[in-house]
């Protein structure tokens, strides 16, 4: 466990029944241990610091983050909103994205399609992310996993009434750091951003002084490198400053999955899409525009279908769990269950609910 530092003075040795061995890291809503619960299962427990509230929003919050289906992603196994309030997590061995770095071919192939099905799973819960960044992407044995979603919405991000920024704003959408409400959207902007670090070691609107990163995201056109089709396109699709005029994650999922059911090599090749120009001048005239021109983007083709075009029944698993007999170029097998409905501890094996392995070994 290369990531564990330890324990410092004043950290406490214990919350509820989970006893503290070392810190993983610490963030504006708390810091993140490594522990054991009393069968020995290592896991993550996230103490919020002293001072936030803890409200009925954040019961509710936690409360949905439990409920997601496990993919892709760490679990929330256990909470507690009495006292010094805590949130258990499968514990998941490797560095974030922060750590590492860049990443290109396969691998960052696996990272797009791993963290797209965690949001995906997320979304399909009903519950919003809120700060996807490198440092919430863990590189784990069996593959990207998704941490710390659900609960920055009700503890609050984006800009506050004090001039404050709560979150990281190189990943954040313009609507984000406007102070608005924050819904899937932003979680897609941030996923896009994700990719272009990923793949370049610098978010997309640059990681220099803050105003001058608010500056870009909410005026400028984003730099995305030489990111490889199709992902190039469906990252400058989720970039547009509108967060109407961004594609669903699960659109997202479907257009990554593409080429391999076509039994296609990933990301090589002409792109059959254009996608539509989302900078700040195009939005502009795309609102003096009939509404068939806007679906279109003057595009070739069918373009990437936009959140307005995606009206689901019912919420349903990622579509990566379902495709494994026909991505046979690399199936996304998803490991385990969830735990049982009330189950607070979690069980006696080492977890791999989260596991998401995209190729065989």
């Amino acid at each position: 466990m290369p990531n564990v530092e330890p324990l410092r003075e004043g950290d406490p040795a214990a919350v509820g029944p989970y006893r503290l061995v070392g810190r993983l890291g610490a963030g504006g809503h708390g810091v993140v241990y490594l522990g054991q619960a009393r069968n020995g299962t290592p896991v993550a427990v996230k103490v919020l610091r002293e001072g936030l509230s803890v409200d009925e929003r954040l019961a509710k919050a936690i409360a949905a983050a439990r409920r997601v289906e496990p993919f892709c992603l760490a679990q929330v196994l256990d909470a507690s909103t009495s006292g010094r309030a805590y949130i258990v997590a499968e514990y998941v061995d490797g560095p974030s994205l922060q750590q590492t770095g860049r990443c290109g071919g396969a691998d960052l192939q696996r990272l797009a399609v791993a963290t797209a099905t965690a949001l995906d799973a997320i979304h399909q819960a009903g519950v919003v992310h809120g700060d996807f960044k490198p440092a919430n992407v863990l590189l784990g044995p069996s593959g990207p996993q998704v941490v710390d979603f659900g609960i920055a919405g009700a503890i609050g991000s984006g800009m506050k009434a004090t001039g404050n920024i709560v979150g990281t704003p190189a990943y954040m959408a313009p609507e984000q750091l406007a102070g608005k409400a924050v819904g899937a959207p932003a979680d897609v902007f941030a996923w896009a951003s994700v990719m272009v670090f990923a793949a370049s070691g610098v978010p997309p609107f640059g990681d220099d002084s803050l105003p001058a990163v608010i500056n870009r995201i909410v005026n400028e056109e984003p730099q995305i490198g030489e990111l490889p089709r199709p992902l190039r396109e469906v990252v400058l699709a989720c970039l547009a400053k509108k967060p109407g005029t961004r594609p669903a994650i699960r659109d997202v999922l479907l257009r990554l999955a593409a080429p391999l059911r076509q039994g296609s090599a990933p990301y090589q090749g002409a792109d059959p899409y254009q996608t539509p120009d989302h900078s700040p001048s195009r939005e502009r005239e795309h609102a003096a525009e009939p509404a068939a021109d806007q679906a279109t983007g003057g595009g070739r083709g069918e373009p990437l279908p936009s959140r307005t075009r995606r009206t689901p029944a019912q919420p349903a698993p990622p579509p990566a769990a379902h495709a494994g007999p026909a991505l046979d170029a690399g199936p996304v097998l998803h490991a385990g269950q969830a735990p049982p409905s009330g189950s607070t501890q979690p069980s006696g094996s080492a977890p791999h609910s989260g596991s998401c392995l995209l190729y065989p070994s």
